[in-house]
């Protein structure tokens, strides 16, 4: 089956949201939604959710799954307030559980910080299954770009988040704590074992040099034969070598310190203090 499916762009981050939907029934998930940050005055803003929360009421749509691709280090998750407001369930990577062991240590996170994803509703792990309406999701594992990075496919629809981007722009960066290049090569294979028509929903963009208008959506066929990083048969020792010179070069993301905190934690803000304020950390040369 086809699901209709609406991007949402917002270009303080270059993330791209979705609106998935079974054609033929109000169903719908949400996937990689975006919170508002203010970094220097720290103050976060839901104008961008509250696009998404319009869009579902006005076409009069039921939430069924609000759904992480990974731990996104570029922006903050909007999904506990998407939840709040629209309802379904908030899922992400059973992997989930190392990326909170690793940042919980980066943060000097206490025991009352839970390592066990039990603040997600769904732990997806290779080969789940999940429905929008009549639709299937299946799930995919594709670690690299983080431990926990899922690519889900919904019809003929895979939602990868980081781990490609369009052909002209390549792939993710691998450079994290967990990551690894060799690893992203053996994810992308997966994905690029898809029929060559299934459409793929990146979930960046950046446009590359000479392109003139932002993009999100390509094929596997496209992406096989076009991939600037990893198409026309690359192999792993190029993709591996390229990729890990390439990640030393780059800086790290403008809002990783809070973007981590409140994503590793399905997008809710630390424990606040005996007077109501909640506060996040700038660990010193840790990343």
């Amino acid at each position: 089956m086809t699901p209709f499916v609406k991007a949402f762009f917002d270009p303080n981050t270059n993330t791209v949201s979705y609106i998935v939907q079974d054609p033929a029934a109000r169903a719908c998930a949400i996937i990689d939604s975006v919170l508002d940050y203010d970094q220097d005055a720290g103050r976060t803003d839901t104008t961008t959710a509250d696009i998404l929360v319009e869009y579902v009421r006005d076409n009069d749509l039921k939430v069924e799954w609000i759904l992480e691709s990974h731990v996104h280090a570029d922006h903050l998750s909007a999904a506990p307030y998407l939840q709040e407001k629209l309802g379904g369930k908030i899922g992400i990577g059973k992997e989930i559980t190392v990326v909170q062991d690793t940042f919980g240590k980066v943060f000097n996170e206490g025991t009352e910080f839970q390592r066990d994803g039990s603040q997600f509703d769904a732990l997806f792990d290779e080969g789940d299954s999940f429905h929008v309406g009549q639709l299937r999701g299946d799930v995919m594992h594709t670690p690299g770009h983080t431990p926990a990075c899922l690519t889900y496919v919904v019809g003929d629809a895979a939602f990868v988040g980081d781990t490609l981007f369009m052909p002209d722009f390549g792939t993710a960066r691998c450079d994290f704590p967990g990551g690894s290049s060799e690893a992203l090569y053996h994810s992308i294979q997966k994905i690029l074992a898809l029929p060559d028509e299934t459409r793929i929903f990146v979930g960046h963009d950046y446009k590359a040099p000479g392109r003139d208008e932002f993009a999100w959506e390509t094929t596997v066929g496209e992406q096989k034969a076009l991939n600037i990083h990893i198409g026309e048969g690359r192999s792993m020792d190029e993709f591996t070598t390229m990729r890990d010179a390439r990640d030393a070069t780059l800086s790290v993301p403008r809002l990783i310190l809070p973007s981590l905190q409140i994503n590793m934690r399905a997008g809710q803000m630390p424990e606040p203090d005996d007077q109501g304020d909640v506060f996040l950390k700038v660990p010193v040369n840790k990343l």
